[in-house]
């Protein structure tokens, strides 16, 4: 650990600006921010806070580093393909400074840890991928009466704003309710700068909140377009009617689930546990993608095995990965995905 001295020499540059000082780093100290998912938004906004001198970070994941994930992700090496995230994380973040207590907690966020987990943090950084987590994270938010920093890419294109503030508006307030069309990175992809720079926005905002300085991000929708270098800033407005839902109805996550053909089909679902909808038949077997290496032995080989994700492209790498790898030659790809089988069933309706 760096002795005192050197330590006042490494945020030098930080305390020397008037809006921070001496007392603002004795803030940062303090603070405790957890990091709800340490994927592309995750890992910058963990490393430019730890490098801030952010007293505690909580670093909340339950996924395994995938070779994928290295082109935006860049907290992690390829020797570090297969290691869980945030134990991987908190090594290379305490290596960055060794002065900032790192929590890593390797678990997914559910309707049954969040607000425990909320209640030791001053602030909550979005990292998720997906739409349940992040309504998740939200209400937990309100009913524990802490402030997040929202981050969402696709594409070229990023949302940041920062919600339940201040008494300003929350994530319900601009989109009252959850969606089932659930599609991440893997499936559309994303130019890895973008979550490089959404993560350090969002390092920005929590810093300002700590803090208690400059205009933060509440009440406003800020989107950043990479390709078009046009950035647009969107006014929100506070709903207290919804507000007042979360706070009556409790922590109760919203839960889409989609039904498979019956009869002899044996589905092998490769999306990750917090996916929706959920698929609770009985001829689905759960293997996320990057646990078929441990679990390969589960998959039978005397039949059919109809591989599912969300639109088809997963599934189209699972089984080209268990074929070279593992000699399966029974698999069938699912077109489309559970999004195809959706469109379908609305269509059928």
């Amino acid at each position: 650990m760096i002795q005192n001295k050197s330590l006042a020499d490494r945020y030098s540059r930080q305390t020397t600006l008037p809006e921070i000082g001496a007392s603002g780093q004795q803030k940062l100290k303090r603070a405790k921010v957890l990091i709800v998912g340490m994927g592309g938004l995750g890992c910058p906004a963990a490393q430019y806070l730890t490098a801030a001198g952010v007293g505690t970070l909580g670093l909340m994941d339950h996924d395994l580093i995938q070779a994928t994930n290295l082109h935006r992700q860049i907290l992690y090496k390829e020797s570090d393909v297969g290691q869980p995230k945030v134990t991987t994380a908190k090594t290379a973040l305490q290596n960055l400074n060794s002065d900032v207590n790192i929590n890593a907690i390797n678990d997914w966020l559910t309707a049954e840890n969040a607000l425990s987990q909320f209640e030791e943090y001053d602030l909550i950084i979005d990292g998720s991928d997906n739409f349940q987590t992040k309504y998740l994270i939200n209400d937990a938010a309100v009913l524990t009466g802490k402030p997040w920093v929202y981050g969402s890419i696709y594409k070229f294109q990023g949302q940041l704003s920062v919600f339940n503030y201040s008494n300003g508006p929350t994530y319900r307030c601009l989109f009252p309710t959850t969606t089932n069309r659930n599609v991440s990175c893997d499936e559309v992809g994303v130019i890895g700068a973008l979550p490089g720079v959404l993560g350090i926005l969002q390092a920005s905002e929590a810093i300002k909140i700590i803090l208690d300085t400059g205009n933060i991000l509440s009440g406003k929708l800020k989107i950043i377009d990479l390709m078009t270098h046009q950035d647009q800033l969107i006014q929100l407005r506070r709903d207290d009617s919804k507000i007042e839902e979360i706070k009556n109805r409790g922590l109760k996550p919203e839960i889409f689930r989609c039904t498979l053909e019956s009869g002899d089909k044996l589905y092998l679902d490769v999306r990750d546990k917090f996916e929706e909808p959920l698929l609770d038949e009985s001829n689905v077997l759960k293997i996320p993608i990057n646990r078929l290496e441990d679990h390969h032995s589960d998959i039978p080989t005397d039949r059919h095995v109809h591989v599912i994700c969300q639109t088809g492209n997963r599934s189209k790498q699972a089984i080209k990965y268990l074929h070279s790898h593992h000699g399966f030659t029974n698999l069938v790809n699912v077109d489309g995905g559970i999004q195809a089988i959706m469109k379908q069933q609305e269509t059928h309706a």
